[in-house]
């Protein structure tokens, strides 16, 4: 399995009080690059980070200052990177919930309830589980998930432009854009697409890539992340 990972863990957890880790991701969309995964557990008695939202709802501005003070806020997160390969390999929506489920293992040191985004609960969580439809608008620990899974794989998709220029992931992220799409028909797929989504069957068909000769991995040097953010698992010191 090839997934990156990073997580903070914290204190055991918070008497009196029910420990929520809101789940949600980033990347299911897009034709290149990994999905994201969040998973954030907020301690009740610690007062709340104001400008929450969605983070589709904020600018990039916004969601990376936001990212600085969730991390340092939490009382644990995690975040989850599912490779090119494995979703190729299981299907976006399997992928997505592999990523579900190991964001969760990663907080359930604390977590005692995992509220997930959207309607589909992952199988085999370690706690129990409950879907919450709209959950990004609704729900603060999911909101910060959302952030955290946004600026994590944004912050790859521009690491990764640096791999492959000719493709614009740091302006589009790897969603299907007509420049992303010109970009394909030209250059056919890089290991980083996604060979399961029909655009990039048709771009590699029409440029005679091979399904099969692609390498799906690659060592990214530049993700402004913590080291630890390119192992699996991983367990990240507290920031500074």
């Amino acid at each position: 399995m090839n997934q990156r990972a990073l997580d903070f863990p914290s204190a055991p957890g918070v008497a009196g009080h029910l420990l929520v880790a809101g789940v949600d991701e980033a990347g299911r969309g897009p034709l290149a690059g990994p999905v994201a995964v969040a998973a954030v557990v907020f301690d009740p008695a610690r007062p709340r980070i104001n400008g929450l939202d969605d983070s589709k709802q904020l600018n990039a501005e916004r969601r990376e200052a936001l990212y600085a003070r969730i991390v340092e806020r939490a009382l644990a997160w995690r975040v989850v990177l599912v490779e090119v390969d494995d979703i190729d390999r299981l299907n976006i929506y399997q992928a997505t919930m592999l990523g579900m489920r190991l964001a969760v293992e990663g907080v359930a040191h604390v977590a005692q309830l995992a509220r997930i985004d959207g309607n589909a609960l992952p199988k085999g969580l370690p706690c129990r589980g409950e879907t919450l439809i709209g959950g990004d608008r609704l729900d603060r620990s999911i909101m910060a998930a959302s952030i955290l899974a946004k600026v994590t794989r944004d912050r790859m998709m521009v690491a990764l432009h640096d791999e492959f220029p000719a493709y614009g992931f740091a302006i589009h992220k790897g969603y299907a854009t007509p420049s992303h799409l010109a970009a394909l028909a030209q250059h056919g797929p890089c290991p980083q697409h996604r060979r399961s989504f029909a655009p990039v069957r048709d771009a590699m068909g029409a440029s005679g890539a091979s399904l099969t000769g692609m390498p799906t991995a690659v060592t990214v040097a530049h993700l402004d992340l913590p080291p630890c953010a390119q192992q699996s698992p991983a367990t990240c010191p507290p920031p500074e």
